[in-house]
């Protein structure tokens, strides 16, 4: 089935054709009108360079009119083998059609809101035929019943033309258009571009990278160059300037070889200042008593730290470089 994007934008249709599978673009002169374009025979042999097919507008009151302003769109510079001439169904307009199709020439009739305008443009050797399915919804009408019968008409009869779904107004349209077997679609880029889009697939895709990452990354890819260290005989009031400098809401201890001595913690403090109030102010950090830290060495790969991170639930882990502190990696660091 062929997709087909429905523009006048130059930034869209630039955008939308670096998928590099659509098959062409569609455009009207109401596109033209809405987007201040001026000068619409500049813009149309610009876009038949930008796009693999360009199907553009010719118009006229009779089949000669039509045929006439077919050639001198041609004239401009147009591959007619990559060039589809869209006209408005009528009688003058599918006997237009047949005029243009004589001269191997490829043509659209749209505007199609009926299975009998279907029928007398297939009998005309329309290229395309194009019901209108947004525009026949709004006035109440089913028109997804008759873009199945326009498709059923071309398979059983063996028309050789393609049945275009047109008038996307969302992604719910594509789906019908897919089910029902029609053999183009032409969709605005602002629909296209979220068709991939899915709440599951998205969760799915972060999840699959965030274990890729943890797998793949060591400590030492992600822990912040700064080490929040003091030495074991520093004062608490020194400690705690180091730690807002650091940024850490907790601080390595070590003795004069640089061996790790223990961890103090925001909360740590907390609760000494609840024991023994301001007086707690006074002391230095060897006269608090430690525990053994929890730590990963900095060429572990993340999924050790993310397992103690879950296991012990806490917001920061120690690193080492064998038994020497090199930094602290933070619960929020496996999220960046």
């Amino acid at each position: 089935m062929e997709l087909y994007l429905d523009s006048a934008d130059l930034k869209e249709i630039e955008e939308a054709f670096k998928l590099g599978f659509l098959d062409g673009l569609t455009t009207t002169p109401t596109f033209m009108h809405r987007g201040g374009v001026t000068d619409v025979d500049s813009l149309i042999v610009k876009l038949s360079k930008m796009v693999p097919v360009l199907q553009i507008e010719a118009l006229g009151n009779t089949a000669e009119e039509v045929v006439k302003e077919a050639h001198r769109q041609l004239k401009l510079g147009l591959d007619p083998k990559k060039t589809v001439f869209k006209i408005p169904v009528s009688l003058e307009g599918v006997r237009a059609c047949k005029l243009l199709r004589d001269e191997n020439l490829l043509v659209n009739v749209h505007l199609v809101y009926t299975l009998q305008q279907a029928y007398m443009a297939m009998k005309a050797g329309a290229s395309y035929v194009c019901p209108l399915v947004g525009r026949l919804q709004d006035q109440g009408h089913d028109a997804l019943d008759l873009v199945s019968q326009c498709v059923f008409a071309v398979d059983h009869y063996g028309y050789n033309t393609k049945i275009m779904f047109s008038s996307v107004r969302n992604a719910e349209h594509i789906r019908n258009a897919i089910s029902t077997g029609v053999h183009t679609i032409t969709a605005p880029w602002k629909i296209m571009k979220g068709l991939t889009d899915n709440n599951l697939t998205t969760l799915g895709t972060e999840q699959f990278i965030e274990h890729t990452r943890l797998v793949t990354m060591r400590v030492r890819d992600v822990i912040s160059p700064i080490n929040p260290v003091v030495n074991i005989n520093t004062g608490l009031t020194e400690a705690l300037v180091k730690m807002t400098e650091y940024g850490f809401g907790a601080i390595t201890l070590t003795d004069n070889d640089g061996n790790v001595k223990g961890i103090f913690t925001d909360g740590d403090m907390r609760r000494a200042l609840q024991k023994d109030g301001q007086e707690t102010l006074k002391k230095r950090m060897s006269d608090f008593k430690y525990g053994q830290p929890l730590s990963v060495q900095q060429n572990d790969p993340l999924t050790a730290a993310n397992d103690i991170f879950k296991q012990k639930h806490i917001d920061t882990i120690l690193v080492l470089d064998g038994t020497k502190p090199v930094g602290m990696i933070d619960i929020q660091d496996l999220a960046s």
